[in-house]
């Protein structure tokens, strides 16, 4: 029994020879003519079919999933361009990865947990070990997700879930989600990693409150519409970025909102869940996070801090390094946050930062990931969303 893994780059900026490029320099790490399985990060500057439908002539009858990102991170390159594809190839015996994917998700976060459900549950086996998940960041609610997800899925311990949300450099206007030949928006890829294998991972944030603590005094959903009985924006004015009326994307960027963490999982995390503020309604004073809130609840305002992001970085390192026990890892998912990447590290803090983590686990194992809007994992035994954090995850 045998499995051959490899990861191929490519910054051309012609959809179909950054592709084939990329497909290439994973067949030759992989050591092999023709993949199973093939994961696929890109950012937003191709025409995505074209770069779709490149990577697939060049993988014919592999099982294909995917989406966009901010960026794209290998164990050779960290790049943060419109002009970037990674792609993962996976020929095996051992494993196997089975896929899904449903459309129209926005606005209907459970229906879509239930509808992705039925479709992975048939390919539920007791190997199964995990379930990646990718879906559009501009429209995903997670905790009605999870909820439905978890129901329709019916297990007696809830299967790990790890992943991130699609993104678009930015722009905020369009993500994109990629299974086999489609490229698809407002939609969720998802496959089982099932068979021979284990995995190990770990989470950190490094975010720092700034503030007292404050409370929702009226919301709806995910929308934060008053906090302490002031508008939201009224209460968050003294700490977001004079521009921030049109410059919402910096703002956001530099200003998080935490609460604590539940109790049930505060042994394995640290003090503050983090949750971006996707957008912000001028009209009606309020902000969007990316998970569902309830009136009453207490936050806290928070930045990133540096230090605290690097020594988390190195604690993962740490963490990773002494559960795999000298166990060579066949590849690694990095979940990357967009708000730890050129927005707050210069290119050489930044390459510190990733190359901390795989120094530790081995330079030469296969390594992919990409800067996303928000990131997925476990804490314990709870599949939980994060935002400003790294999510690594290591299949052995």
């Amino acid at each position: 029994m045998a499995t051959s893994v490899g990861v191929g780059h490519s910054t051309s900026r012609n959809p179909a020879a950054a592709g084939k490029e990329a497909v290439r320099k994973a067949l030759e790490q992989a050591a092999i003519a023709a993949p199973d399985f093939v994961l696929v990060f890109a950012t937003v500057g191709y025409d995505q079919q074209q770069l779709i439908d490149s990577i697939r002539e060049a993988t014919v009858g592999a099982q294909l999933c995917g989406c966009s990102g901010e960026g794209i991170v290998t164990g050779e390159t960290f790049a943060e361009t419109n002009f970037g594809v990674c792609v993962m190839v996976v020929a095996s015996d051992e494993m196997r990865f089975e896929g899904a994917c449903v459309r129209g998700i926005d606005r209907k976060a459970d229906e879509a947990g239930a509808r992705l459900a039925a479709q992975l549950k048939p390919l539920l086996a007791d190997d199964t070990r995990a379930c990646v998940l990718l879906a559009d960041g501009l429209v995903f609610n997670f905790d009605p997700f999870l909820a439905s997800f978890q129901a329709a899925l019916g297990r007696e311990e809830p299967l790990p879930i790890f992943g991130g949300l699609a993104a678009d450099n930015w722009a905020l206007q369009t993500t994109y989600q990629y299974f086999n030949d489609e490229v698809i928006s407002e939609g969720i890829v998802s496959f089982l990693v099932s068979g021979k294998l284990e995995i190990v991972w770990g989470i950190h944030h490094g975010c720092v409150p700034v503030g007292t603590k404050r409370t929702i005094t009226r919301c709806d959903g995910n929308i934060i519409q008053e906090i302490d009985g002031m508008r939201a924006l009224d209460a968050l004015n003294d700490y977001l970025d004079p521009d921030w009326m049109t410059q919402w994307n910096k703002s956001s960027l530099n200003l998080c909102l935490g609460f604590k963490t539940p109790e049930h999982i505060r042994q394995g995390y640290e003090e503050y869940v983090v949750r971006y503020m996707a957008g912000m309604n001028i009209d009606e004073g309020s902000v969007t996070i990316q998970s569902e809130v309830a009136e009453g609840t207490e936050l806290w305002i928070l930045r990133r801090d540096k230090e605290l992001i690097f020594s988390g970085v190195a604690a993962i390192s740490r963490q990773l390094k002494e559960e795999l026990a000298q166990q060579k890892p066949r590849f690694v998912l990095q979940f990357e946050c967009v708000g730890r990447g050129k927005v707050v590290f210069r290119e050489s803090e930044k390459g510190e930062l990733i190359s901390t983590l795989q120094r530790e686990l081995g330079g030469d194992v296969p390594w992919i990931g990409f800067y996303t809007y928000g990131e997925i994992g476990p804490i314990s035994s709870y599949n939980c969303f994060h935002n400003f954090t790294s999510v690594v995850v290591a299949v052995y």
